[in-house]
C-alpha cells in the first residue's frame, strides 16, 4: 500500500504546486516553465471586482482553451517547482488519508448497516448521489444559460471555469483511478468479504477497480470550490457549494459505491484543481488589465527665433 500512497502525494501535489508559481510577462506564456517559489499573485488576493469581468477579460473560445491548456500544463510541472509549504500541505493530507485507510471497512460496514434499517434515509441517498452526475451538469447548464439570457458576464465567466475544472480534475481522477485499480466496496469476489485493496493497473480496467478516487466527489468539488471562490463575497455561496459537495461525497459512502479514503480523496482533488482554476483564470485577468502601455516615439524639429531645436516626441497610449 505504501506505493500507492506515494502515488496519491504526487497526484496531489500536480495540482497544489500551482500556487508557487511566477506572473509571467505575457498572456500567452502563462504555462511558462520558469516558475519559482513566490505565490502567483505575489501575496496579492484574488480579484473579484466586477472590473475583472470587463470587455478586456471576456471568456472568449480561444481564452478559454489558452487557460484549459495553461491548467493541464500546470497539473504536469507542479511537483517540479513545490515549495516547502505546499509539501507540508501534501504531507498533512497523506496523514489523514493515511488515517481513513486504517477505517475504511469499519466505515463501510456501519454506513451498509445503517441503509438496510432506514429504507426513507437510503431514498434520499440515492437522490443526492446523482447531483454529482448528471444533476450537476444540467445545474452547470442551466447558471451559463442564465448568465448568457441575462448577459451576466460573472456568471458565463464563472460557469465556464467550472467546465474547465471538472475537465482537468476528471483528467486526473481517471489517470488515478487506471494506476491504483481499487476494488469498489460494492464488488464482492466469490465468498470473500470487500477488501479496500489496491490492484494496480492491471486490474484497473475490470469491473469493481476503478473506486480510487472517487470521480463524484472530485467532480462536486471541483465546481463547488469555482463558484465558493468567485462568490466568495456572498457568503451563502461558499456554504452552499461545499455543503452540497459534501452530501454528495458522503452519498458515495452510504450507496456503498467507495470507501472514505477514495471519497476524501475526491474531495481534494476538487478542490485543489477548482482553486487553480480560479487563481489562473485572475491571473489572467490581471495581466491583461495590465498591460504595459504601447508606446510611439517620433523626432521633431522646431524654430525657436534664431536657432532650430530637435525634439524626442514619445506618446503612451
Amino acid at each position: 500500500m505504501n506505493k500507492y500512497v506515494a502515488m496519491i502525494l504526487v497526484m496531489a501535489s500536480f495540482t497544489e504546486a500551482s500556487w508557487a508559481q511566477k506572473t509571467d510577462t505575457l498572456i500567452k506564456k502563462l504555462d511558462s516553465l520558469k516558475q519559482t517559489h513566490q505565490d502567483s499573485a505575489s501575496g496579492r488576493k484574488i480579484n473579484v471586482n466586477p472590473s475583472a469581468y470587463n470587455e478586456h477579460t471576456k471568456m472568449t473560445a480561444r481564452t478559454y482553451f489558452i487557460l484549459l491548456g495553461t491548467d493541464f500544463t500546470q497539473e504536469v510541472t507542479g511537483p517540479f517547482h513545490s515549495s516547502t509549504k505546499t509539501w507540508i500541505k501534501v504531507g498533512g493530507f497523506a496523514l489523514l488519508e493515511g488515517g481513513l485507510f486504517l477505517v475504511d471497512q469499519p466505515i463501510q460496514e456501519f454506513a451498509t448497516d445503517l441503509m438496510s434499517r432506514n429504507p426513507h434515509l437510503k431514498g434520499i441517498s440515492h437522490y443526492v448521489t446523482q447531483f454529482g452526475a448528471a444533476y450537476e451538469i444540467y445545474t452547470l447548464a442551466a447558471l451559463g444559460v442564465y448568465g448568457w439570457v441575462f448577459k451576466n458576464e460573472k456568471m458565463k465567466t464563472t460557469t465556464l471555469l467550472a467546465t474547465q475544472s471538472y475537465i482537468v480534475a476528471g483528467a486526473v481522477q481517471g489517470l488515478t483511478k487506471f494506476l491504483t485499480g481499487r476494488q469498489r466496496p460494492n464488488y464482492v469476489e466469490s465468498e470473500s468479504d470487500p477488501r479496500p485493496i489496491f490492484r494496480g493497473p492491471s486490474f484497473s480496467l475490470q469491473h469493481g477497480s476503478t473506486s480510487f478516487p472517487s470521480g463524484h466527489t472530485t467532480a462536486a468539488f471541483a465546481a463547488a470550490t469555482v463558484f465558493a471562490r468567485e462568490y466568495k463575497d456572498h457568503l451563502w455561496v461558499p456554504i452552499l457549494s461545499y455543503s452540497a459537495a459534501t452530501l454528495i461525497g458522503l452519498s458515495r459512502i452510504t450507496e456503498n459505491a467507495h470507501w472514505a479514503s477514495d471519497v476524501f480523496a475526491g474531495a481534494a482533488l476538487g478542490y485543489v484543481t477548482g482553486l487553480q482554476v480560479v487563481r489562473n483564470y485572475h491571473r489572467y485577468a490581471y495581466l491583461k488589465n495590465h498591460k504595459t502601455p504601447v508606446k510611439s516615439v517620433s523626432f521633431d524639429v522646431q524654430f525657436n527665433y534664431d536657432h532650430i531645436e530637435p525634439a524626442l516626441v514619445v506618446v503612451f497610449r
